[in-house]
């Protein structure tokens, strides 16, 4: 074992290493005075920049956590070194070879670094036999790799910039060539390299094209594997490095290491979901682009980007933009980023390419140019929520749209740039079809969305699916109330109740024409499928017992106490003494009313339609023309039947 460093090495270490360099391998810092540079701290999350250093004096601190020191203080703990690791990674930097006191000396191999760094030299030894081993033509079984990468626009060039490799199909290749250089069986199975099963050491990719995955500094720590071959389709698409001492795969950015001079530069950063996207990307020219190594994208994920970028809430705000596929799981990720969406001051958007095809997809078909149009053509994250969440309702009907505007109003709500709400209101009623006053007063009362410190702090473990509780009858779940307040709910009651008292007094032609969707509340319209089965089964006929008792058994069995008030319920009009009966003209009006509040809701689902149509940059004047006379038609309907010659 190597002894102590040298006292007067670990000086010469401190002073040939820039505390400057080797903090922006880390943090973008910029100007903050004579001598001073500023930058997002490394070691907590903050919005405005309190990391300071004095290059001159070799030294940071950070006023708002108080983490402070020289360039060694600050790489223990920024990588999470020991102090010895920490000298000797910044001696291998800056050339230096190290002394060590009590005998100490190089390890086995002549090499005197530490466990990170013979973990870290383990990799680069890794991915340069993986690269020669995909550029060799005396190797059959890595042409499949080869035509992979040709196939998707990548030559030898992007191979050598990107590191690709392949690793070979044989068991224990890369196994028996780390022996061979000198790493010791535990290092290669400690770094994810290798695996020790039954019959020995076997490489941990086989058969698979390989990306090495860098951090900051630009040392590979770890491996994301392609399958390439038809017979491993039992294994994993992709397989990536375990977690190991030097490899943290929520704490690591596939590209960052190439694109961070683009993001610190531009202030922008792109997020795409693969490892041929990335290298897509920069080819044609997105050089900002980054990719997660097998997990989602997360909070780790967004500190680093914030400190390269300077995401500052004091600053000009900088760009985040995500690109994901146009399918359900594409959508899906994009709500969970959106989720995360405060923990930025940057302005975040959406870019989904057309037929949704990723940016490796989209190079290919269309050219270099369609992949930065799609970048830079990209939609506010704002408006991706907003219209991903009104796709899931039905916005032809006044319920539809109405629950869309509660839904949205929050994400409205959360809006930074509180100037912006009143403009994206209108634009979300266009969406909507709605007033503008209507969703304004929707979004005053639904506030904001919760902040992701906020869910955090009060996030309680899960616990199992909640199941209906069983409603009456038979089990089904129980229906709302209706809300008699309501005067077209109270006009559906009324005619429930004639329709059950008084079945006679209704031809069968009216109780066929009223469809379901005529009355509101649900329970009005389950107690009105039981009247129409009753009906259609020639019960009227019988006594009103009878009939009754067929409604109630044709209802749903959560309607039927409804059933059974209806027959016993007063109606609030005063009978004719002759007759026993009420007036004619009032059970007509109960009919009218009810029809007449059904076409006023398909007028309101008419206007909306044609409002969202005349909104709508694509629509044209045949579609604008169709949802027209569809509205007057409606109209024209019910201003004959409030004349009494509707049907």
């Amino acid at each position: 074992m190597p002894g102590r460093i040298r006292a007067e090495d670990v000086q010469t270490v401190k002073e040939r290493s820039s505390i400057e360099d080797v903090v922006r391998d880390h943090v973008t810092l910029r100007p903050a005075g004579v001598g001073s540079l500023k930058g997002l701290c490394p070691f907590h999350d903050e919005k405005t920049p309190s990391f300071t250093v004095r290059p001159a004096v070799g030294s940071y601190h950070c006023f708002g956590c108080g983490e402070g020191g020289d360039v060694l203080d600050f790489v223990q703990k920024v990588e999470h070194l020991s102090f010895t690791e920490s000298v000797e990674r910044l001696a291998a930097k800056v050339g230096m070879e190290l002394r060590y006191d009590e005998g100490g000396g190089p390890r086995s191999g002549g090499v005197s670094l530490g466990k990170r760094s013979r973990l870290v030299e383990a990799h680069r030894v890794a991915e340069e036999f993986y690269t020669a081993a995909l550029l060799d033509r005396a190797r059959g079984d890595a042409r499949v790799g080869r035509d992979f990468l040709r196939e998707r626009g990548f030559d030898s060039a992007a191979v050598e910039v990107f590191g690709v490799g392949y690793a070979p199909a044989d068991g224990d290749a890369l196994t028996r060539h780390l022996l061979e250089r000198g790493f010791t069986e535990d290092e290669m199975t400690t770094g994810g390299l290798t695996g020790r099963g039954s019959r020995g050491l076997y490489d941990r990719f086989r058969g698979r094209l390989v990306w090495p995955i860098r951090d900051t500094t630009g040392d590979t720590v770890g491996f994301g594997a392609r399958r390439l071959f038809d017979a491993d389709r039992i294994a994993a698409k992709y397989l990536n490095t375990s977690e190991t001492p030097i490899y943290k795969k929520a704490q690591v950015l596939y590209g960052l290491d190439l694109a961070k001079k683009a993001i610190a530069g531009d202030r922008r950063a792109v997020v795409v979901e693969g490892y041929t996207d990335v290298m897509a990307a920069h080819l044609a020219g997105v050089e900002g682009a980054v990719a997660t190594c097998g997990t989602a994208f997360g909070v780790d994920h967004i500190k680093i980007l914030r400190r390269i970028m300077r995401d500052e809430a004091d600053h000009a705000p900088a760009r985040v933009v995500f690109t994901f596929d146009g399918d359900a799981a594409g959508q899906k990720a994009a709500m969970k980023a959106f989720g995360e969406d405060q923990r930025w001051a940057a302005q975040s958007f959406v870019a989904v390419a057309p037929d949704g095809m990723d940016p490796c997809e989209l190079r290919l078909a269309r050219g270099d140019a369609a992949v930065k149009a799609l970048v830079d053509d990209a939609a506010p994250m704002f408006e991706f929520a907003v219209r991903t969440t009104i796709r899931r309702f039905d916005l032809d009907t006044a319920e539809g749209r109405v629950q869309a505007m509660k839904a949205v109003a929050p994400i409205i709500g959360s809006i930074r740039d509180t100037s912006l709400r009143p403009e994206y209101t209108r634009t979300v009623a266009g969406w909507l079809g709605m007033e503008v006053e209507q969703v304004a007063e929707a979004v005053r009362r639904a506030g904001r969305l919760p902040t992701p410190e906020e869910v955090d702090a009060r996030r309680a473990p899960a616990g199992t699916d909640e199941v209906p509780e069983p409603g009456p009858g038979e089990g089904g779940p129980a229906l709302p109330p209706p809300d008699l307040r309501d005067p077209v709910v109270a006009v559906e009651r009324q005619l429930l109740q004639a329709l059950v008292q008084l079945p006679g007094q209704f031809p069968d032609s009216t109780i066929e024409s009223l469809e379901p969707e005529a009355l509101t509340a649900p329970a009005h319209r389950a107690v009105l499928d039981g009247i129409r089965i009753a009906a259609a089964n020639g019960h009227r006929s019988r006594s009103t017992a009878a009939w009754v008792a067929a409604v109630g058994e044709a209802a749903p069995a959560p309607a039927r106490p409804l059933v059974a008030e209806l027959s016993v319920q007063d109606l609030p009009v005063r009978f004719d003494a002759a007759t026993g009966l009420p007036p004619r003209r009032y059970l007509d009006s109960l009919v009218v009313g009810v029809r007449d509040a059904l076409l006023g809701r398909r007028i309101a689902d008419a206007m909306a339609s044609l409002r969202r149509v005349e909104n709508d940059p694509v629509s044209d004047r045949d579609s604008v023309h169709e949802h027209r006379t569809t509205l007057q038609a409606l109209e024209l309907e019910r201003v004959r039947l409030r004349a009494g010659t509707g049907s």
